[in-house]
């Protein structure tokens, strides 16, 4: 196994109502068929939580596809690299999460400390920790909330959400959050903006974490 080091704390996530109202002002709400009012009343009633709690909408009202373009960073929208079309078909694996439109995500945690770990190391270990991975639509959300949480040298994957093939087995991709370079089919335009990609299920990358959080619920 990988030598690990300390995760690096992140700054406390604004307050599930200002979440909610920054979800209103992107049009997410809209997007994903939810009354404004519906959004604030589940922000409203979560009440506070230990280390913060992120507010989510469910990945089939609100996919990936169009939640990324809604990033930010260094005044640049956020994209899903162009191999990548089929990203919306990721969906939630070994997860629980309900029919709810709405989620709460407690104890959000980057996974620092598994970077340089492989996905398949990575996912016994935190379920051994009794956490949950998180899903590619948590982790754009997250984004969404606290940009500042996606920085070079420290981007992370989210190996909750997996693509399950016609035969039934899972696509060996595995969706991550990370900042382009630049290079490549992502164009030098796009250089320092976020970006949904993927990475193999057995590779090990020294810049990815595995987000992950203690509960969810909706």
């Amino acid at each position: 196994m990988p030598e690990t080091s300390p995760t690096v704390a992140a700054s406390p996530l604004p307050p599930l109502t200002s979440q909610a109202e920054r979800l209103i002002e992107l049009g997410v709400h809209e997007l994903a068929g939810v009354p404004a009012d519906d959004l604030r009343a589940v922000a409203e009633g979560a009440g506070p939580a230990d280390g913060g709690a992120l507010l989510t909408l469910h990945p089939d009202r609100a996919p990936a596809s169009a939640l990324a373009p809604l990033l930010r960073r260094a005044g640049k929208p956020g994209f899903v690299v162009t191999d990548m079309s089929d990203v919306d078909r990721f969906t939630p694996c070994a997860v629980d999460l309900s029919d709810a439109p709405v989620h709460v995500v407690t104890g959000l945690d980057r996974g620092d400390h598994m970077a340089n770990w492989s996905p398949e190391e990575a996912l016994p270990a935190i379920a051994a920790q009794g956490r949950t991975p998180l899903l590619l639509t948590e982790g754009i959300h997250w984004v969404l909330q606290q940009p500042a949480i996606l920085e070079r040298g420290h981007c992370f994957m989210t190996i909750g959400s997996r693509l399950r093939k016609a035969d039934g087995a899972l696509d060996a991709r595995t969706p991550a959050l990370w900042i382009s370079n630049g290079t490549g089919r992502d164009g030098r335009e796009r250089r320092d903006a976020p970006k949904v990609g993927w990475c193999w299920w057995g590779n090990r990358h020294t810049w990815l974490g595995f987000a992950s959080a203690t509960d969810r619920r909706g």
